[in-house]
C-alpha cells in the first residue's frame, strides 16, 4: 500500500503545476515554427514515447498484454478525443488566439464537466453549481470581449468557440474515463497509440510531412514531454502520497495566473486588465464549484 508523504506530495504536485504554467507559452513558440496539425503529430510522437518509457519504468507494461483485445480497444477508443480531437480543436485555438486569451478560456473545463454530467450521469444541478457556472463564463465573456460588455464583439470570435469546444471535448474525454477500471497512465498510453494514426492520416490530408527542423521539433518535443505525457505522471504521484486530495488540487489554482506571467515574460504579450479581471472570475467559478464538491 502506498504511503502518505506530504511533503514529496506537494514536490511532485507543484512540479506539475509549474510544468502546465509554461505550456501556453509553448504552445505559441510551437505554432510560430508549424501548423497546428503538426504541432500535435509530433507531440503525440513523443508523448506516446514518454508514457511508455515511464511505464515500463513502473513495471506495469505487463498488465497491457494481460487486457483481452475488447479491453484494449475499450482503454484505447477515448483516444479519439484525446490526442485526436481535443487538441485539433485546443491548437487551432491557440493559433488564433492570443495566449493570455486561449489559456483562461480553456481553464472553463471543469465547468463544462459539470454542465454535461446532468445529461450523462444524471447528476442534479445545484444552486452552488449555478453560481459558479454564472461566474465562470461571466470571465469568459470578459476576456474575450477585452472587458467591453455593454458592445460585445469578441477579439476573434471563431478562436473563442474553438476554445470552448475543446472544453467540451476535454470534459466528454474525462466522463468517458469515469467507467474506465484501467491504470490511468495506461488508460492514457492506449489513448495515444490509437490517436497516432489518426493524427498522421488528418496531418498528411490536410497540412502535408511535418517540417524536419530543430526548432520545430523541438518545441513540438517540450509540448508532447510536459502537456501530455511527464507531467500527468507527476500529478498522478502527488495525488497518490498526499493525505488529503484537495490539498494537492487546490495547487492547479496557480497554473492560471503563472502562466499569464510566463505569457508576458517569455511571448511578450501585454497582459490586459480584462484577462486578469476574466480569470479571476474564471477560477472563482472553479473554486465555489470545489467547495461544492466537498460539503456535498
Amino acid at each position: 500500500m502506498q504511503q502518505h508523504d506530504q511533503k514529496k506530495a506537494y514536490i511532485y504536485g507543484l512540479s506539475a503545476v509549474l510544468i502546465w504554467s509554461t505550456v501556453a507559452s509553448a504552445f505559441k513558440i510551437a505554432l510560430s515554427h508549424m501548423e497546428p496539425l503538426h504541432l500535435l503529430f509530433y507531440a503525440v510522437i513523443f508523448s506516446t514515447l514518454a508514457l511508455l518509457i515511464i511505464l515500463i519504468i513502473q513495471k506495469k507494461i505487463g498488465q497491457i498484454t494481460l487486457m483481452s483485445k475488447r479491453e484494449l480497444l475499450k482503454n484505447a477508443l477515448p483516444g479519439l478525443l484525446n490526442p485526436f480531437l481535443y487538441y485539433i480543436i485546443l491548437f487551432e485555438a491557440y493559433n488564433l488566439l492570443p495566449a493570455q486569451e486561449a489559456q483562461p478560456l480553456n481553464y472553463t473545463w471543469a465547468i463544462t464537466l459539470s454542465l454535461l454530467s446532468i445529461p450523462l450521469l444524471g447528476q442534479k444541478m445545484t444552486a452552488r453549481e449555478l453560481l459558479a457556472i454564472f461566474t465562470s463564463y461571466l470571465g469568459v465573456v470578459v476576456i474575450s470581449t477585452h472587458g467591453d460588455l455593454l458592445d460585445i464583439k469578441f477579439s476573434n470570435g471563431y478562436g473563442v468557440f474553438l476554445a470552448l469546444v475543446s472544453t467540451i471535448v476535454w470534459a466528454l474525454y474525462w466522463i468517458y474515463n469515469t467507467k474506465s477500471t484501467a491504470d490511468p497512465l495506461i488508460g492514457l498510453f492506449l489513448n495515444f497509440c490509437l490517436g497516432l494514426p489518426f493524427v498522421t492520416a488528418a496531418m498528411f490530408i490536410f497540412s502535408g510531412p511535418p517540417p524536419v527542423n530543430g526548432p520545430a521539433i523541438l518545441s513540438a518535443a517540450y509540448v508532447g514531454l510536459f502537456e501530455m505525457g511527464i507531467t500527468f505522471a507527476l500529478w498522478l504521484k502527488a495525488l497518490k502520497l498526499t493525505e488529503k486530495t484537495a490539498r494537492i488540487s487546490n495547487l492547479i489554482f496557480l497554473s492560471p495566473f503563472l502562466s499569464l506571467i510566463l505569457i508576458h515574460l517569455i511571448l511578450g504579450e501585454e497582459i490586459l486588465p480584462s484577462t486578469l479581471v476574466g480569470l479571476i472570475f474564471i477560477v472563482g467559478g472553479n473554486i465555489i464549484q470545489q467547495m461544492g464538491k466537498r460539503t456535498a
